[in-house]
């Protein structure tokens, strides 16, 4: 197969374009909003309050068992048959953050869980309450341990972005299928698109180890 290099440095605005403006401001929001929300989730989930932990447990099984794709749907296409519509970039955040929130959740959980027992007696020692020893002490250790996986999620969604394409929102994906339907290159376009998401990703990888590592400072070995 002969590569059209021509048509791929033309493709290669819009779609670096559509990266700048779409992708990654997309990803950044939904992960911002989607950690508040899971942070909420989580202190819902060891929560001493049995419905508390109720309402977590149900909303983590309903986000996990279920394809993002048809999250997705349901708030942009389902919600309009009640009566509630939504422009399709905050469908997408709104997604998303809630598919982030559900995963995160269970990360964080377990980050918390993970800080010994002694920190929180220490904490206490010294006059703490239940909430200021969460604060102070337990969420910065679960914060170091949390960071792996939360950086995974958040290279997951970078890719996952690419579904909001379907709901009509203008990123990475989405430029790449204007482009090959014009041009009818479809594999070109479509390759070049995996391309710069590998290129992102890496990016992502590298920052995530860079940052493991200043953490890894803090950790006593």
């Amino acid at each position: 197969m002969t590569v059209n290099w021509g048509l791929v440095w033309e493709s290669l605005g819009p779609i670096v374009s559509g990266a700048v403006t779409g992708t990654i401001p997309l990803a950044l929001t939904s992960f911002a909003l989607g950690l508040v929300l899971a942070l909420l989730v989580a202190l819902m989930r060891i929560s001493r309050n049995s419905v508390l932990s109720a309402i977590a447990r149900g909303y983590i099984s309903v986000i996990r068992g279920t394809p993002l794709l048809v999250q997705l749907f349901v708030i942009f296409y389902g919600l309009p048959s009640v009566g509630v519509t939504i422009s399709p970039w905050p469908s997408a955040i709104i997604a998303f953050s809630l598919n982030v929130g559900g995963y995160a959740a269970e990360v964080i959980r377990a980050a918390i869980l993970s800080v010994p027992k002694g920190q929180w007696e220490a904490a206490y020692t010294i006059g703490m309450s239940r909430h200021q020893s969460l604060a102070r002490v337990v969420l910065p250790q679960a914060a170091r341990v949390s960071v792996p996986p939360l950086s995974n999620t958040f290279i997951s969604l970078v890719k996952d972005t690419s579904l909001a394409s379907l709901i009509l929102v203008t990123e990475l994906f989405r430029q790449a299928q204007q482009v090959a339907a014009f041009s009818q290159e479809f594999m070109l376009l479509y390759v070049e698109a995996a391309v710069i998401y590998w290129i992102i990703c890496l990016v992502l990888s590298g920052g995530q180890s860079i940052l493991e590592k200043r953490l890894d400072r803090y950790v006593a070995h």
